[in-house]
Parts: structure tokens; sequence; C-alpha cells
């Protein structure tokens, strides 16, 4: 150094244009020296100094996909190959999950160079509300339907393929949809479980004698084994005794709840003989006499006396207290009213 020396900087041995400062800003790569002159013309070069300039890294951002997401979902944001990375919101990684909304950036490093890149926008769409609403219950018997409707959106997609709002069920199943908005976000309801039980077997009413009926006559009707019963007169017990006409209608009950109900069965009333005793003369007579004693006519009637005989007519010369038991062809019974013959000794 000195403030008669006079200075020469060159690169790579070409004297600079205009570098005759005794200090010289290199931005520039190559091999650097200078050439000092004192006042007595007497000349030194220095030693070369290399310079390298590396080039400022590439700072840019790839997605691998669409920066518009749904809500839980995410966008892969990559910077390019560098030394080190501080991504916008604090990562350091060569790439980050995006799931939140915003502006990214990331500044990558490379030699001791920065380079910061454009920001990338991510934006995050609500997804819908997904629910499933029956309108009734989802356990019932065969035969039955419940509609399910799935909350408002864009487009459904139900798990047995339908694309409406709203399904109609009759069988079993898990019933799930997807439901998806204007904005193209999709959001699976919690799926719905759908019973239907099976109806009973149709059951027979069992008469355990005639459906025909005398005065004073029954019939036991019987149900096969069932949950419960429920008849048409009232009744809720297995078997039934029956005295007047009329059609007899069942429904049974499984465990489920599931009903059938048998075809009805008839039940009708038969007319009983008018039983009453004629007599053909005086009851009351003197020893010696005698009187017929005769019973209603009818077709098929048979009859059986207090004495134990089995004609229509009876002849009796003996005082007593005489009825008769008519049966008619459908076997139904009447017994009379009791007649007395008196018979007075002779003098």
């Amino acid at each position: 150094t000195g403030s008669t020396f006079t200075y020469v900087w060159r690169l790579n041995v070409s004297p600079i244009s205009g570098a005759n400062a005794q200090t010289y800003s290199a931005d520039a790569a190559g091999a650097y020296s200078v050439v000092v002159t004192n006042n007595q013309g007497c000349s030194a070069t220095s030693a070369n100094t290399t310079v390298v300039v590396n080039a400022l890294p590439t700072a840019t951002i790839t997605a691998s996909g669409s920066t518009t997401i749904c809500a839980g979902s995410s966008v892969t944001l990559s910077a390019p190959a560098g030394s080190a990375y501080v991504w916008s919101y604090g990562a350091t990684t060569q790439s980050i999950s995006a799931t939140t909304a915003g502006a990214y950036t990331v500044t990558v490093n490379a030699n001791g160079c920065t380079a910061t890149s454009a920001a990338t926008t991510v934006v995050v769409n609500a997804i819908p509300v997904a629910s499933i609403t029956a309108a009734g219950p989802t356990t019932f018997c065969q035969g039955g339907t419940v509609t399910l409707t799935a909350a408002t959106a864009s487009s459904y997609l139900w798990s047995n393929g339908a694309t409406t709002q709203s399904i109609t069920v009759n069988t079993s199943g898990t019933y799930g949809v997807q439901q998806t908005n204007a904005l193209g976000c999709s959001a699976q309801a919690t799926p719905v479980v759908v019973s239907v039980e099976s109806l009973p077997a149709t059951p027979q009413i069992v008469a355990n004698g005639s459906l025909a009926l005398c005065p004073g006559a029954t019939v036991t009707l019987s149900a096969p084994t069932a949950a419960s019963y429920a008849w048409s007169n009232g009744a809720t017990s297995q078997s039934i005794t029956v005295s007047n006409a009329g059609n007899i209608g069942l429904t049974v009950a499984n465990a489920a709840g599931c009903t059938a109900s048998a075809a009805p069965i008839t039940v009708s009333s038969l007319a009983a003989p008018t039983a009453a005793i004629t007599a053909a003369g005086p009851t009351t007579f003197c020893q010696g006499g005698q009187v017929v004693l005769s019973g209603p006519s009818g077709n098929g009637y048979t009859y059986l006396w207090s004495n134990g005989a089995t004609t229509q007519g009876i002849t009796t010369q003996n005082p007593g207290s005489f009825s008769v038991t008519v049966t008619n062809a459908f076997g139904c019974s009447a017994t009379s009213a009791s007649q007395v013959v008196a018979v007075n000794t002779l003098p």
C-alpha cells in the first residue's frame, strides 16, 4: 500500500476496464489478480484469487393435484431439490401436505444462495352435513316399507345404487348414502340398518267336533302355537269354546309381532225338535182301561220313553209319570214334560 502506488485489476489475466482502485468489488466468476506499480515504475503481480459465483436456486412450488380441496383432504406441495427449505407455515421439508386454506411460499437455500417462490393459494371447501332420516320404524314385518331420506345436497349415491334423495326400502340390509355438494365435496352418512321380520305361517283353525250346534251344545276351536292370538269374538287364548252361530276369524302373531290370519270358520245352529206328549184319551181311567201316549212326528225322529220304549207311541194300562226324549235327523234332542197317568181301583 502507498499513496503513490497504482493498481490494475485483472480478470483471467485481462485488465478490467476502470478497475484501478486499491479495492475492487468482484461480481463475476473467474481468477482475479492485481498489478501494483510504485512511483518508481516498478510493478508486481499478485497471485490469482478465484471467485466462484453460485447460481440462485430455483424456487417454485409444484402441487400434486388441484389446490382447491375439500375439508378433510390434502394436496402435496413440493419445492425443487435444494439444500434447505423454509415454508411460510414453518415446515422445513422439501414437500408438505397442505390441509388448510392459505397462500403457501417456500424459500430454497442452495450453496448459501436463497430464493423464495411465488405464492400458491390453497382453497379448502366445506363438506356437506350428511345424515339419513327414516320416515317410520326401521324394523317392520314382511310386506311393509320404510322411506329413508338424505339431508339436502347436490347429488346422492346410496349403497343400493340409487341416486335420489329418498329411497323406499322393503328388504333387510344396511343402507348408507354419499352426499355431494355443489362444490364437489362429499360426505358419507352414518348407515341405517333395516330389519324385515318374517310373517308367521298362515294358521288353520281346528274344530274338535261338529260345527253345526244343537241348542246348548258347544264346539272347541283351536289355533296352532303362536306368540299371541286374536279371535274375532275378542278371545286371546289358543283355544276357544263356541256356543253361538257365526263366522269365527283368527289372527296370530309371532315373537316379532308380525301377524297372519286364518280363513274364517262358520259355526251354524240346528233346531231341536218339539217334544210334547199327546194322549189319545183320558189319562185318568178305571182299572182295566188304557191310554195311548204319542210323541211328535217328524222325518228321521227317534224316541226314547222313560219306560225304555223306543216307538213313537206307547200304550199303558199302568199308572205313572211318562216322558219322551225325541231326537231329530240332525241329532238334536228334546225331552217332553212328564205326563201323569192315574188308574182308579174298581169297587
